[in-house]
């Protein structure tokens, strides 16, 4: 018995020692062609937000003040055709959220307090960069994951709001749970962790924005060429890694039954990412929320019918008198 419960042992030491070590022991190539500095615009800008140095685009002069936050695995180049003429109207900036685009991506140990990606940390940040560029309220424009992230800092802070524009956002899921974040803030899964991103990521955010227009015919190659390039950006694997490791999951930290801002929901008819009927739903559980429908429109309103979408924000934003 005593030899049994000796190999009992010796094998889970084996099983340990093969979890806790095992993960070390894999490769980690080092990533190649890494040219931030030289993936910049002529107009790109930059700015110290807390320990993330923020990467914007600022357009027209004036109020009122439109920033613009966008979705998962997308950059400020999803605004490209709205840009221009909301800033007809006032002044737009639109700005990469952490782990995204030309944004920093500090690692663990670069942060003071708490992880700089998660939902509630991104919703203050957009207040810091409103405080750091001198704004004292603005039209929150969020589409997808950003529209969660505009909703959430309208939450937090309604009085620096002066207007919520929710482009088909999350509402449920879109993190981990808390268990779930602790294993994979682990030594070992933050080191394999960001492997598995690199084999899979790009041909899943290819799929996903196909699923994202009503007409995929109708996406351009350079557009797709564009969106690429967030793959060259130093530490990418890595950023989305930890932002997956400190989201949790919306229901637990936004309500949107609490959103006290004039607001307006914005969804394409044939929204194949997020569902239609729940962008349509959203509307209900928002008090007096307003909601637009924009026909043969998918999960992207403001890339794939770009007219319909302006139109219908300037409209919000002449109804409310800004």
């Amino acid at each position: 018995m005593r030899r049994i419960r000796e190999r009992i042992l010796i094998i889970f030491g084996i099983l340990l020692a093969a979890v806790l070590l095992g993960p070390f022991l894999v490769p980690v190539p080092a990533l190649h062609g890494q040219v931030s500095e030289d993936l910049a615009d002529v107009d790109s800008r930059f700015i110290d937000i807390g320990d993330v140095t923020v990467h914007y685009k600022q357009y027209g002069q004036g109020e009122p003040v439109f920033i613009l936050l966008h979705g998962t695995l997308a950059t400020t180049y999803t605004w490209r055709e709205v840009v221009e003429p909301l800033a007809q109207a006032g002044t737009v900036i639109a700005y990469d959220r952490p782990a995204f685009g030309l944004s920093s991506r500090p690692m663990p140990g670069e942060w003071s307090g708490k992880s700089p990606y998660g939902h509630e940390a991104q919703a203050d940040m957009l207040i810091a960069l409103m405080d750091a560029l001198g704004i004292e309220h603005a039209i929150l424009v969020g589409n997808s994951l950003g529209g969660g992230i505009a909703a959430l800092a309208a939450q937090r802070h309604p009085e620096r709001v002066d207007g919520l524009v929710l482009v088909a956002p999350v509402q449920t899921g879109h993190g981990t749970s808390k268990l779930l974040g602790l294993l994979l803030s682990t030594p070992q899964m933050r080191r394999v962790g960001p492997l598995f991103l690199r084999e899979n990521v790009f041909d899943f955010g290819m799929k996903v924005y196909g699923d994202s227009w009503h007409d995929p015919t109708k996406i351009d190659l350079g557009d797709i060429d564009e969106y690429g390039e967030i793959f060259r950006v130093e530490d990418w694997d890595r950023g989305l890694w930890e932002l997956i490791v400190a989201a949790r999951p919306f229901e637990s930290v936004l309500q949107y039954e609490t959103i006290a801002v004039p607001t307006l929901v914005i969804t394409g008819d044939d929204d194949r990412v997020l569902s239609t009927k729940e962008n349509t739903q959203l509307a209900d559980r928002i008090p007096g929320a307003r909601l637009v429908v924009i026909p043969d429109c998918g999960h992207v309103p403001q890339e794939e019918c770009p007219e319909a979408f302006v139109q219908t924000v300037i409209q919000f934003v002449v109804d409310l008198g800004c």
